[in-house]
């Protein structure tokens, strides 16, 4: 019904001439005048307390502001510290490192000792049983699928025959 309303042409019609009839009051000036403007008169009575600037001194004396923390070759008063993050120590440094070694098999030389083949990283070496591999792990038996190393812990490390595994080492 709105819709109706807004699209009739009596209402068109209406509101063209009413926009006019707007128009020629503003131009004419009828419509009244403009209202008188004078200054207000003082009350003395109004006013019972004044403002207590006695205390403003005090409030912006420098014995009040806060210690800048700074440094001195920036005197900035807009420098703050609230988004530096704080110091986080160092973590401490590893004490041990990880190490692959794969058993590749052993061999026997006539009046030797047993050698184990180690791929230790990328170099591979000859290892007699009972000499150490790397720092504090040494071979502590060599048969044929399975590699026993030992460290100064007690602690075994089993290896099977071309399997890498990964064993953990102290640093020299």
């Amino acid at each position: 019904m709105l819709n109706e309303t807004l699209r009739s042409r009596w209402f068109s019609a209406c509101l063209h001439a009413g926009l006019w009839l707007l128009l020629l009051f503003a131009v004419l000036g009828i419509g009244g005048r403009q209202p008188l403007f004078r200054e207000a008169e003082a009350d003395p009575l109004a006013v019972v307390t004044p403002v207590p600037v006695a205390k403003l001194e005090n409030l912006f004396a420098s014995t009040n502001w806060l210690k800048q923390v700074v440094e001195p070759a920036s005197q900035n008063a807009f420098a703050t510290t609230h988004f530096i993050p704080p110091v986080v120590p160092a973590p401490p440094p590893p004490t041990t490192r990880k190490v692959e070694i794969t058993y590749q098999g052993y061999y026997e030389t006539v009046g030797g000792p047993r050698r184990v083949m180690l791929q230790v990283a990328d170099k591979l070496s000859s290892i007699p049983v009972g000499q150490s591999v790397i720092s504090n792990l040494w071979v502590a038996e060599a048969i044929f699928q399975t590699l026993t190393l030992t460290n100064s812990a007690n602690q075994t490390n089993l290896l099977t025959l071309n399997v890498k595994k990964e064993v953990e080492v102290p640093l020299k």
